[in-house]
């Protein structure tokens, strides 16, 4: 009975013994995933921000109006950005323009001639499933100059434009150090959104990666201002569209910020009937048609939304270091999860 007794106890002990590591090695890499998430998100900074904010919102950028010189200074500043960084282009070499040529903008413009513009495509491939795409969007374009007086578009879309390129930087920072995510990344700005949502519209219609491919699109587009809503409590952001197509993505969106950046989540223009109506109104709708999941981040309007005000010192840079970093850590989990995202709302 003793020699019995011993064997079923060390066969118990060994049984235990094999299941310990298991659930340890579990833990260790949901552990070493959040740490990495916040080692590079905590690289994305206010102060960074406002380099780029300052520089891209100026008036030598002359309101970055389609097509415009100072739309070309836009794209130029862009490319120069990711090759200084060593983030590639997925169209190869020293091209990280999407053409977009006249025709197809004048001719969604009725009557409007557009000159040539330009998508700003850069890339950071995948390490386990390359072929699945996170695209994190932005649009390059404002208003121009009218009546003299030029249009700088801090934050529309000012704001959004230099949180990608900080997201970026933060994603290519964890690669070199090996920590690659799963998923690919597309870091997509988009010209013509002034327009009517052109530069999306063409990428949509003209993708350089397979849209059934593309698991999500993070939409960045005005992130930097607090409007009178919020006056009083300027941490929140507004979020539209994470639940039309996906459960999933928006749970995943509301978790994202309860572990990591805890800021108010406001769905007031999350609303079907909603009057403004800003689900159709940037570009993240432009894949949102393609029954591809979305979230449009978001501060809402202000006094000085498409007027010559919106400028760079009015800025609330530590609110767009945080909405940034939420972005980010979205990103890296949807892009790291075993499994894509389910879209089980499509239309």
């Amino acid at each position: 009975m003793k020699k019995t007794a011993l064997i079923i106890s060390t066969l118990f002990l060994i049984a235990c013994g094999s299941s310990v590591p298991n659930t340890v090695k579990n833990n260790d890499r949901t552990d070493k995933n959040k740490n990495d998430a916040m080692k590079y998100a905590n690289t994305i900074t206010a102060k960074d921000l406002g380099k780029h904010l300052f520089v891209y919102a100026s008036d030598a950028f002359e309101g970055r109006d389609t097509g415009e010189p100072g739309q070309k200074k836009a794209v130029a500043y862009l490319k120069n950005f990711y090759k200084n960084a060593n983030i590639a282009s997925p169209l190869g070499g020293d091209n990280y323009f999407q053409e977009v040529p006249s025709a197809y903008l004048s001719k969604n413009r009725s009557g409007i001639k557009l000159k040539d513009s330009e998508n700003v495509i850069a890339f950071i491939k995948g390490a386990e499933k390359p072929e699945e795409i996170i695209v994190l969007s932005a649009h390059l374009d404002h208003e121009g100059i009218k009546n003299g007086k030029i249009y700088n578009g801090a934050d529309d879309d000012g704001s959004g434009t230099v949180a990608i390129l900080e997201i970026a930087e933060a994603f290519k920072l964890a690669t070199d150090a090996g920590v690659r995510p799963k998923r690919s990344i597309l870091f997509l700005h988009v010209t013509g959104e002034e327009k009517g949502l052109l530069g999306s519209k063409y990428y949509t219609e003209n993708p350089i990666f397979p849209l059934e491919n593309t698991v999500t699109n993070l939409n960045i587009d005005m992130i930097g201002r607090v409007d009178s809503r919020h006056k009083g409590n300027p941490n929140y952001v507004y979020l539209i569209g994470s639940d039309k197509l996906s459960t999933e993505l928006h749970e995943i969106s509301e978790e994202m910020n309860s572990k990591y950046t805890n800021i108010a989540l406001d769905y007031k223009y999350n609303d079907d009937n909603d009057p403004n109506r800003f689900y159709y109104r940037s570009d993240h709708y432009n894949f949102a048609k393609h029954n591809i999941p979305i979230i449009f981040y978001f501060n809402g309007t202000h006094a000085d939304y498409h007027q010559p005000t919106d400028t760079p010192d009015k800025i609330n840079y530590e609110m767009l270091e945080t909405r940034t970093r939420l972005v980010f850590h979205t990103a890296w989990e949807v892009a790291n999860r075993p499994n894509r995202i389910v879209v089980d709302k499509a239309n």
